[in-house]
């Protein structure tokens, strides 16, 4: 029987191709690799113990791979499938974001790798929204909206058939694992073409920029893929140095000696054209854009209530701007290395991300920072996990485990 190849292998591969891919559609996402890599190499150089610290964790080599997705689907059974075929890549759902309250009318997880050593060797993330049809509140529009989404099929043959095989076999060979990640590319690819008329288009649009992204097209095309550095200021100036239309703020905490969770910023969704229905590529499309994140260390619940807190007040001095205290006092998780045989506590890299940083990059590139709708829908992780047809895993827990685990393994040693 031919080897099978390891589901970090296959998701690494997804990720190399996914970024070629769409490096062809948004070029300027390569200026923001290049921007990236400036930066992380400038930043390195400053502060070699950053460096040998990152090096000797895997975080370094990571690094330059790193990349998170978003898509967006609009059925449950869109939903599943995409479940599904991440699951050959080892990526499971972690985590729910309630859109809504922002006034984006979706629901998400964020499928990716839940063991440390997985992440090290390929930390890409896709972050999954499902539109919620409910908040649609045209009825006529919203039943249309559903006919058109029930009639697509965003998954071609080929790609059924290997996650089929995947499934029934545990993985895929090396011949067939290329195929896989070729066969299901093909699902998240701009194809510049619309399956609905002009009006239709408009009064999708109407209803809402997100709606119309998520309905009218043939499948879930890439929304932005997004590069990670260590000094997203540096970034965001450099994106503007080189006239880049950035977002006006960075999403996300402010600034800090101790990073925690998630910054990013980006810019703006790109205007791209398409043909409607009966048309040809006489209209443009306003929804695609790149992205640049930083990551921190995780927060416990109790880091998080705090960091809620502080957002909130929009003060952030009663949050401890060193990692040592934060751990001291329960705030972050830890990661734990061996050093001239003594061991110390790292911060434990956050994996995930922040629903009302999401909603603000959502909002600045779907009509301008202050475009919000008025949802009022309560939160409904249930529907969402009888949709996704499994619960979500709950990061607080892999955290905890993560840092149990990197503690038992350095008292070994």
């Amino acid at each position: 029987m031919p080897e099978l190849v390891p589901p970090a292998r296959i998701r690494a591969a997804f990720s190399a191709a996914m970024s070629r891919m769409y490096r062809s559609e948004v070029p300027l996402y390569g200026d923001l690799l290049e921007i990236v890599a400036e930066v992380n190499a400038r930043v390195l150089a400053a502060d070699p113990a950053l460096a040998a610290s990152l090096a000797a964790s895997g975080e370094q080599a990571r690094l330059g791979e790193e990349r998170h997705g978003a898509v967006r689907v609009g059925t449950a059974a869109e939903l599943a499938l995409l479940a599904r075929i991440f699951a050959v890549m080892g990526m499971e759902p972690v985590g729910y974001y309630d859109l809504a309250p922002a006034g984006i009318p979706v629901h998400s997880t964020a499928f990716r790798a839940t063991d440390p050593e997985a992440l090290r060797e390929s930390p890409f993330r896709i972050f999954t929204s499902l539109l919620r049809l409910e908040l649609i509140a045209d009825a006529e529009l919203r039943m249309q909206a559903a006919a058109i989404l029930a009639a697509r099929r965003i998954v071609s043959d080929e790609c059924l058939h290997l996650l089929d095989r995947a499934e029934s076999e545990g993985g895929l060979d090396e011949d067939d694992a290329a195929s896989f990640v070729a066969a299901a590319l093909e699902t998240f690819r701009w194809q510049g073409r619309a399956l609905v008329d002009r009006p239709t288009y408009d009064r999708l649009l109407a209803a809402h920029r997100l709606v119309a992204d998520i309905v009218a097209f043939p499948g879930p095309h890439i929304n932005h893929l997004t590069p990670r550095t260590l000094d997203i200021d540096a970034a965001q100036a450099e994106m503007q140095r080189r006239g880049i239309a950035a977002k006006a703020s960075i999403e996300g905490p402010p600034r800090r000696a101790a990073p925690v969770l998630l910054r990013q910023t980006s810019f703006h969704a790109l205007s791209e054209p398409f043909a409607a229905v009966g048309e040809g590529e006489g209209s443009s499309h306003t929804a695609r854009f790149g992205e640049i994140e930083q990551r921190g260390a995780a927060l416990t619940p109790a880091g998080r209530a705090l960091y809620d807190q502080c957002l909130a007040i929009g003060d952030f001095t009663p949050m401890p701007d060193d990692f040592a205290q934060l751990h001291s006092q329960g705030l972050a998780y830890a990661r734990f290395v061996v050093d001239g045989g003594k061991m110390r506590a790292e911060p434990l890299t956050y994996e995930d991300f922040l629903p009302v940083s999401a909603a603000g990059i959502f909002r600045s590139n779907l009509g301008g920072e202050d475009a919000a709708g008025d949802y009022a829908g309560a939160s409904s992780q249930e529907v969402f996990e009888a949709a996704l047809g499994r619960a979500v895993l709950d990061p607080f827990a892999l955290y905890a485990e993560a840092e149990e685990r990197s503690a038992m393994a350095a008292e070994a040693r």
